[in-house]
């Protein structure tokens, strides 16, 4: 697997997260810092740990840019891919969360160029 239950935040190297609200993104860092959350709820053996701030929606997020009803996956989508190509990564890690209580996360493998 490209991202296991192993895989660290170094992992990583474009997240694009959409934070419809600014204290929904700050819960989502503090659960992947703690080892009970990971635990209980992503089946890893340990925290997730913190993600790199500088690999963190660096051209801006959903508070900022704004979210097209419908659209905002095709956004995250679009500006990782984007982010991979212009820093050269290889593995971006995108999540939304929707109304009542859903939420989609997916990662997105640039691929080799030849």
């Amino acid at each position: 697997a490209v991202v296991s239950t192993q895989s660290t935040g170094d992992d990583i190297d474009v997240y694009e997260f959409h934070e419809a609200f600014a204290g929904q993104i700050l819960a989502v860092l503090k659960a992947l810092e703690s080892e009970s959350f990971c635990k209980n709820y992503m089946g890893r053996s340990e925290a997730f740990g913190s993600i790199p701030m500088e690999k963190f929606n660096l051209w801006g997020g959903s508070l900022s840019l704004g979210h097209p009803f419908g659209a905002t996956g095709v956004r995250l989508t679009t500006m990782a891919a984007n982010r991979l190509a212009h820093e050269d990564g290889q593995l971006a890690l995108i999540a939304a969360c929707a109304a009542g209580g859903h939420a989609v996360g997916h990662v997105l493998e640039r691929y080799p160029s030849c």
